[in-house]
């Protein structure tokens, strides 16, 4: 197969426009799948195929944007992955042949791969290896059904571009490949990388050619691009939307005038891009007017300056765990870590909460950890209340986050801004559903989930940002995760540990200990991804309180702790039994991890301080 040297042939190609515009203006509803028309109803796929090559389209992309295994089978159609590849291949051969008699010049037919549809680790719960397979299996078909070379294109991230591009030369090694990102209002790629340092990026990996596609419009397309092309020698794409679509009458419309794409066409060649085209939005119309300008302009000289990849942006690493805050001096010297965990009001009076860790600090506990509206509840952000008690009581603290109600730039915004004001452990979480708490309607975000969410907190904490970006200095956090030894399904956590801590988390804490048998063969399992790991203690209150630990929490709870719970009288003893419980239990663990974290049962601080009194400096020193 021809290279994209000898495809350009010294001369920028037009490619077609959307497919999905032209299908969803003849009727053809948002819920269907559009890949599928390949089969059902291909005589309609021809027909907007001819009229972009009437309307003078040299490349032709094949409607197989979503024809992967993840997004068909959201369709019920995963086994037809090579069936639908297959046709959109064929059908796009076949309208260029048809119409070849009244063409001049060649055509080209590129086999169309869009992205997942997932996020991939380690950022979301897809892995590598499983996007690497899909993308694979619809590459093999559109290279077996006779595509003359790749696009991909519409990549939200590196992370998957890279996948696309291993699969690419893994399964059609012969084929050129070109690889488009797509790019926010700044012109960034929707993980934060710069089209410079992505353009530097898909180059050293092996891309044929790359480019933009997509977006918010030709504006921060060709912004876009320009950068690009001071990075890369590779010839450059750029296929923008007709702008950002309004409602009106609820459809969908786009407003950039076929005048606006030609205008664009003429500019982005001047910018030494050596393809140009169109993505949703645009119509035959549209590509007619670009075909239109580039004919003024052919026989030009066309100069690409080719360049050497930029340094990558340098990182900042963070101090040793023993600098970065006093937790972590703890952990670092193997101290026996006391934590003890206060919940956030659900007004804006934190008064009772700041003189319980006030007390808590007169005893020598080490730090207090914060929960983020734990059960999904409506609370004072934990973030508020970590700095309050760290300004009024000298305490260290312990910030719970999760990622239930933020995206990643949120999460990226909170965190730069957590480490600003002095707060230095955080620990990650993923975050109960809002389902569990008093608004179930309420609309959760659930970008990342706890793995993501520590190795985003690693990047920070390495000066870089979410898309690799030097930041400057290192957030410098103690990143922790939680554990549950007492899970149903233990495989599946402590699969989950251990991406967590190949993420970088540096401790744990584990929900509440009530079954030592448990937290013992949790810690055996874990011995080859062992960190400091700080067991969790709940002094139970009542009968009623083990039983909603039990069913509720799915919490294990042995017999003989309910049994005992059971037989105090009166709700005195069974807040004493239940203290007595959780201070031999505080005992038996004491040995086994680096440190314990106590709960106040519903805000009784002194609760908590008498459970941990046996651990306590200020304690030990009262009884000498």
């Amino acid at each position: 197969m021809p290279r994209f040297s000898e495809i350009l042939a010294n001369q920028p190609l037009l490619a077609d426009g959307a497919m999905g515009t032209v299908l969803y203006s003849r009727g053809i509803f948002i819920h269907r799948c559009y890949d599928e028309l390949n089969l059902s109803d291909p005589a309609l796929i021809t027909a907007v195929h001819e009229e972009y090559l009437q309307a003078g389209a040299q490349i032709l992309e094949s409607n197989t944007f979503g024809a992967n295994r993840l997004r068909l089978s959201r369709h019920g159609l995963g086994g037809k992955v090579t069936e639908i590849n297959a046709a959109g291949v064929r059908i796009a051969r076949e309208a260029a042949a048809h119409l070849r008699p009244r063409l001049t010049g060649d055509i080209w037919v590129a086999g169309a791969v869009g992205p997942l549809g997932v996020r991939l680790e380690p950022l979301g719960k897809t892995g590598l290896d499983e996007a690497r397979a899909a993308f694979a299996e619809q590459m093999k078909a559109l290279s077996g059904a006779g595509a003359d070379f790749l696009i991909v294109e519409t990549m939200p991230a590196l992370n998957e571009a890279r996948e696309a591009l291993l699969a690419a030369q893994e399964t059609a090694p012969h084929l050129p490949i070109l690889v488009m990102v797509t790019v926010d209002d700044e012109s960034n790629c929707l993980d934060g990388s710069s089209p410079k340092h992505a353009a530097a990026m898909l180059t050293e990996w092996g891309a044929g050619a790359i480019g933009v596609n997509c977006s918010t419009g030709p504006s921060a397309v060709l912004t876009a691009v320009e950068a690009m092309r001071g990075a890369t020698p590779l010839p450059i794409a750029a296929m923008p939307n007709a702008g950002l679509p309004r409602e009106v009458d609820g459809r969908n419309i786009y407003f950039c005038s076929p005048e606006y794409m030609a205008s664009f066409a003429r500019k982005a060649i001047a910018a030494g891009v050596q393809i140009v085209g169109g993505c949703c939005g645009t119509t035959p119309n549209h590509i007619r007017a670009m075909r239109n300008a580039m004919r003024a302009i052919e026989g030009q000289a066309h100069v690409v300056e080719g360049s050497v990849n930029p340094e990558p942006d340098k990182e900042t690493p963070p101090g040793s765990l023993g600098q970065r805050s006093r937790l972590g001096s703890l952990i670092e010297q193997g101290s026996f870590v006391t934590l003890v965990e206060i919940v956030p009001p659900k007004g804006i009076d934190c008064h009772r909460e700041i003189e319980g860790a006030q007390l808590l600090a007169q005893l020598g506990v080490h730090a207090v950890n914060v929960p983020d509206s734990p059960r999904a509840s409506a609370r004072m952000s934990a973030q508020s209340l970590c700095i309050q008690i760290q300004q009024n009581t000298g305490i260290e603290t312990v910030l719970h986050y999760t990622c239930r109600d933020r995206n990643v730039l949120s999460i990226q915004s909170d965190l730069l801004g957590a480490s600003s004001i002095g707060l230095r452990n955080i620990l990650c979480l993923t975050g109960d559903p809002p389902k569990l708490g008093n608004y179930p309607d309420a609309t959760a975000v659930f970008d990342v989930d706890s793995i993501g969410l520590v190795n985003l907190a690693r990047q920070l904490n390495h000066g870089l940002d979410i898309g690799s970006n030097a930041i400057g200095a290192s957030t410098n956090f103690t990143i922790g995760v939680s554990a549950n030894p007492g899970a149903p399904d233990i495989e599946h956590e402590l699969r989950r540990f251990a991406f967590k801590v190949e993420a970088g988390a540096e401790y744990a804490i584990t929900q509440p200990v009530f079954d030592l048998r448990l937290l013992e063969q949790f810690l055996k399992r874990i011995e080859q991804n062992r960190i400091p790991v700080i067991a969790g203690i709940w002094p139970l209150t009542s009968l009623r309180n083990a039983e909603f630990m039990k069913n509720d929490l799915r919490v294990s709870m042995p017999e003989e702790i309910m049994l005992r719970m059971a037989l105090a009288e009166t709700p005195e003893a069974a807040q004493r039994e239940g203290i007595q419980i959780a201070h031999e239990m505080l005992q038996s663990v004491r040995p086994l991890v680096q440190g314990v974290q106590i709960t106040a049962p519903f805000g009784r601080y002194a609760v908590a301080a008498e459970v941990i009194a046996s651990v306590l400096p200020s304690t030990q020193k009262a009884k000498e």
